[in-house]
């Protein structure tokens, strides 16, 4: 079973797995850890990764990054409208009124949803993993922002589902963050003594959020989260650039911002200057060679410049921290450690800021970019059965209080109760009572809209069905259970509609809460409403009024309950419709082929440039004694017509072709020779050269009067030995092959590759089967991980 963890993040993604040593962030085929979030479109196939970034200036219509943001988003929303002038490529209206992203794809204009291009770069990342774990991977954990509304939320679990992956969880960046800094730790408060108190801040390269955390022995509690989600990396590179763009058209004439090429290639430039001049205080240059219309263009920058130029975003960094202490009632005082992470966090002015609000110097014992890919796969390790790790509990929080509105049954309009209010435990259920005659809606929905970074505060409509009146006609006690579940996400999970059935006199005493004391086992969380004129009661109150009115042992007629489940119809904002999903998973399929085929095709390619080359080299090197002149010739004008070949009419042909070029250039004559006979004639020859060599360095050792170690009779004995055993091989006669006389053509119909005998015997090639088993096959032989 795998165990892996993946931080998606806005520029660049991370790659953790769990072995039995511990967890191990993986690199990626450039033996880089880092991927960057990138996916580059083509006319043969996708490019993603490291690949695609290369193509950010060359193709950089058709190469999409920063899309993170725009997950659960409406193309009307404000701020994808404001972004739309910013960005090199285009964006478009899907269907359903969300986001989408318009390239040129197999030379056709495609429009790509948000969760197809996120599913993209996950199905990069599993393969990452795939290389790395040797054997498939199914079962993950994802980081999200802590700030991500429900709609955002789906969107990334709906792009896990469209790249194959079984996501476990969706885990907030900060917490996974807390994960990884406290499994570790030997010396957290035993869980009866007052909690550790640790800051985590995370500054990205899009967005900013801290939380902090109550640390006890096996667990760890987020008390409170707060973030600006507009505030980052980028916002710091949008100054350098804004800046650069004014200098240039002053000093050059040139308007950068009309060249797409340019401004993508300036932005590359004040990225790394702005990394330069965390380390460097000094004036620092700023180069780049035929920048716009053949003209080389030069600036330079400092520190101090450069935190003049920001400084409106250095003064939002308090704010975020302010509000943390705040709603958990914290003083500085009460902090243990300011730990932080992130790419931005490294800029001196924001770690300064950050460090004189606490009054403490910050803790830098986490990797500032692996963190949160490390926490994620800890986390996949605790979820997962194949893994036995140190018991850690963790709970999360509610980012933005959540409230229900309902058509009010006594008909004197709309009512609504704040369920989940801010900070609140998650994942955490709760079961609320009303009495219904009939089917009836809720409407969940986020009741801080001038806090909310979404224009629209709407999470779903939930609506109950087949709710009828009891038999005697009154109104039916409906329970309703709502949850915010391990990924943070809002649902009312079930409905149940309570029926009462009254039977004669009897002594024996009520049996109403038998039902609400087993639905405590598995809902232990109830909530408590004063609100009975709207119809909205809970558990206790019922069982509280009951008991006042109904002492113990009444003769009272015999009451029944019975549960029946109602259906419930989800309509959550912004959600994919099953049958587009399933399409999306389709087309993912679809593009994995093409790219694979269409890298065999290079691969193809490749072999023949490469046995042009090598042939070139062993003819004029290490065979030139073993080749004639003539044959060396007639050879050598082969491969360059070979390579002339490639660079011309063969730059862009079929695999076959090329498959066919580099059989009519190799030596047909040992073809048939399969692997294990070409290993052992090469094993035989290296023996007897290992006799030889020690033959003559035996007889170097003797004197020259004394009969010789080796004579010739021992060398012919040799050769015949070896003549004797290599001889059968190397004068194998080539297989013959005969076609059937009249049913040759007929053959286009049978089994290719022997796809059709497996299919015959049940075996399905393209597809793997991860089962977890059950709890005693899973526990025995588990790799425990070293977290000491």
């Amino acid at each position: 079973m795998s165990v892996v963890g993946f931080d998606v993040g806005f520029m660049n993604c991370y790659v953790a797995v769990a072995r039995a040593g511990g967890i191990e962030t993986v690199a990626n085929e450039y033996s880089d850890r880092s991927t960057p979030a990138c996916v580059s479109f083509g006319a043969r196939n996708r490019s993603i990764g490291a690949a695609a970034k290369s193509q950010v200036v060359t193709n950089c219509k058709n190469t999409v990054q920063g899309f993170k943001r725009f997950h659960g988003r409406a193309f009307s929303d404000p701020f994808v409208q404001r972004l739309k002038n910013s960005l090199v490529y285009d964006i478009a209206q899907m269907p359903s009124g969300t986001t989408g992203i318009k390239v040129m794809y197999l030379e056709e204009e495609k429009v790509f949803s948000i969760e197809q291009v996120t599913a993209m770069l996950l199905t990069k990342l599993k393969e990452t993993a795939e290389s790395a774990l040797k054997k498939p991977v199914a079962d993950c954990v994802v980081s999200v922002p802590s700030y991500y509304s429900d709609a955002e939320r789906r969107s990334v679990l709906d792009a896990a589902q469209i790249a194959g992956l079984n996501c476990l969880r969706l885990m907030n960046e900060t917490t996974a963050v807390a994960l990884a800094y406290g499994i570790y730790k030997q010396d957290l408060p035993a869980p009866e003594e007052k909690a550790r108190n640790v800051v985590f801040v995370d500054v990205g390269h899009s967005g900013y959020q801290t939380s902090v955390c109550a640390f006890n022995k096996g667990k760890l509690k987020i008390l409170s989260t707060a973030s600006d989600p507009e505030l980052g990396g980028k916002d710091f590179d949008e100054a350098l650039v804004k800046h650069f763009c004014e200098e240039f058209g002053n000093k050059y004439k040139l308007d950068v911002k009309s060249k797409p090429r340019a401004l993508v290639r300036l932005y590359q430039e004040c990225e790394k200057l702005k990394k330069l001049m965390s380390a460097n205080s000094s004036d620092l240059p700023l180069n780049i060679e035929c920048f716009m219309n053949d003209i080389d263009v030069s600036g330079k920058m400092n520190r101090g410049q450069f935190e003049d130029m920001c400084a409106d975003l250095l003064a939002r960094v308090e704010a975020p921290l302010q509000s943390l202490l705040e709603n958990t009632k914290l003083k500085k005082e009460d902090i243990y450690a300011v730990e932080i992470v992130g790419g931005a966090s490294r800029i001196p002015a924001v770690k300064e800021r950050i460090s004189k609000f606490f009054g403490k110097e910050l803790s830098t014992t986490l990797n500032a970019d692996e963190a949160v890919a490390r926490g994620c796969a800890l986390q996949c390790a605790i979820l997962s059965p194949a893994f036995k790790v140190r018991e850690f509990s963790t709970t999360d929080v509610v980012p933005y209080p959540i409230s229900l509105k309902w058509q009010s049954a006594a008909e004197e309009g709309l009512s609504d109760c704040e369920v989940f209010p801010r900070n609140h435990a998650a994942p955490f259920s709760k079961v609320l009572t009303f009495y219904r005659k009939e089917p009836f809606s809720l409407e969940a929905y986020y009741n801080c809209p001038n806090e909310l970074p979404y224009p629209d505060p709407t999470i779903g409509q939930f609506f109950i069905q087949k709710v009828v009146p009891q038999a005697s006609g009154e109104s039916s006690k409906v329970k309703v259970k709502v949850r915010v579940n391990i990924h943070g996400i809002f649902s009312v999970s079930s409905a149940s509609l309570v029926e009462v059935h009254k039977t004669d006199e009897t002594e024996e005493p009520m049996e109403t809460e038998q039902a609400n004391d087993k639905d405590e086992q598995v809902w232990p969380h109830k909530s408590c409403f004063p609100l009975w004129e709207t119809g909205l009661t809970t558990t206790e109150e019922a069982k509280g009024e009951k008991k006042s009115d109904q002492p113990p042992q009444a003769k009272k007629p015999k009451v029944k309950t019975k549960m029946l489940e109602l259906p419930i119809e989800n309509s959550p904002q912004w959600q994919l419709a099953v049958d587009m999903l399933n399409l999306f998973v389709e087309n993912e399929g679809k593009m994995i082929m093409q790219d694979r085929l269409e890298k065999e095709r290079n691969d193809a390619k490749n072999n023949v440039e490469e046995y042009v080359y090598d042939m070139r080299d062993k003819l004029h090197g290490m065979l030139e004694k073993f080749v004639s002149e003539s044959d060396r010739d007639a050879l050598s004008i082969k491969l360059e017509d070979t390579e002339n070949w490639l660079y011309e009419d063969g730059e862009d042909q079929p695999k076959q072709m090329y498959i066919d070029k580099l059989a009519e250039l190799k030596d047909e004559q040992y073809d048939h020779l399969d692997e294990a006979d070409v290993t052992k004639v090469d094993k035989l020859t290296c023996d007897a050269m290992i006799w030889m060599n020690s033959a003559m360095g035996q007889q170097s050792k003797m004197s020259l009067s004394v009969d010789p170690s080796v004579k010739v009779k021992d060398i012919q004995a040799k050769i015949r030995e070896l003549f004797s055993a290599c001889n059968p091989i190397v004068t194998k006669p080539k297989p013959k092959v005969e076609l059937p006389k009249e049913e040759a053509p007929a053959e286009q119909n049978g089994p290719i590759n022997g796809e059709a005998e497996s299919q015959e015997k049940g075996v399905d090639k393209g597809t793997t089967e991860s089962t977890g088993g059950s709890a005693a096959e899973t526990t025995e032989n588990k790799p425990e991980m070293d977290l000491d």
